[in-house]
């Protein structure tokens, strides 16, 4: 029987106790390999331009150059690239422009070895993770203004359903099969999706979703 080919993840924290726990922990994961390993955000990029990892797992307060503007350079770089933040903020301040800059998923340091593994393989397929204290707060920020016309009007009572099991991390094979439609229906109405609301991909959807109050 053939391999399939493992999840390539990079780390980069400026901690290396955290790197050598997640390395010691992924490792013992099917399908995850840890390619390598950074202290700053500088050398994440360097070991990224060198491995070619299929996930980064980062951190959001390093010495140097931040997650943040890591994450926004690997994402001009690698746009197929997924960066799961692992961090222990959730301040404002941090958590949304690395949203913005392009994370795909949003961990606590808190999450169990066996959720970020999880999160990982999630990422592999395309599907995005927002701990459920992020995603909280998200939805209680952004929920957008009732004076307004917001774009999701718009949407169909369909494509409103696909939006919010999108929003859910759910494939397009999850998401026919939950609405028992055809693969073909799905992508039609995501790519309606997209174009009604204005964004690029299935994570700023996502991000949609939780701000003005469609998702669970």
């Amino acid at each position: 029987m053939e391999m399939e080919t493992p999840i390539k993840v990079l780390l980069v924290d400026d901690h290396e106790m955290v790197r050598i726990g997640l390395a010691a922990v992924l490792g013992t994961e099917d399908g995850i390999e840890v390619v390598g390993e950074a202290g700053s955000g500088e050398e994440g990029i360097r070991l990224a331009q060198e491995y070619h990892p299929d996930v980064v797992l980062m951190d959001l307060v390093m010495d140097g150059m931040d997650g943040i503007e890591t994450t926004r350079l690997l994402m001009n770089q690698f746009p197929n690239l997924k960066v799961i933040v692992l961090t222990s903020y959730l301040d404002d301040e941090k958590m949304y422009p690395v949203i913005e800059a392009g994370a795909f998923s949003y961990l606590l340091k808190t999450s169990r070895a066996s959720e970020v593994a999880d999160a990982i393989r999630a990422a592999a397929r395309g599907q995005s993770v927002l701990e459920s204290q992020v995603a909280s707060k998200m939805m209680n920020r952004f929920r957008h203004p009732q004076n307004e016309a917001p774009a999701h009007n718009d949407l169909t009572d369909r494509e409103m359903e696909v939006l919010r099991l999108l929003a859910q991390g759910k494939s397009n094979q999850d998401i026919a099969d939950d609405l028992i439609i055809g693969i073909k229906t799905v992508k039609f109405h995501v790519t309606n999706i997209l174009g009604k609301l204005g964004v690029e991909d299935r994570t700023q959807a996502a991000i949609y979703a939780y701000k003005n109050g469609l998702a669970e």
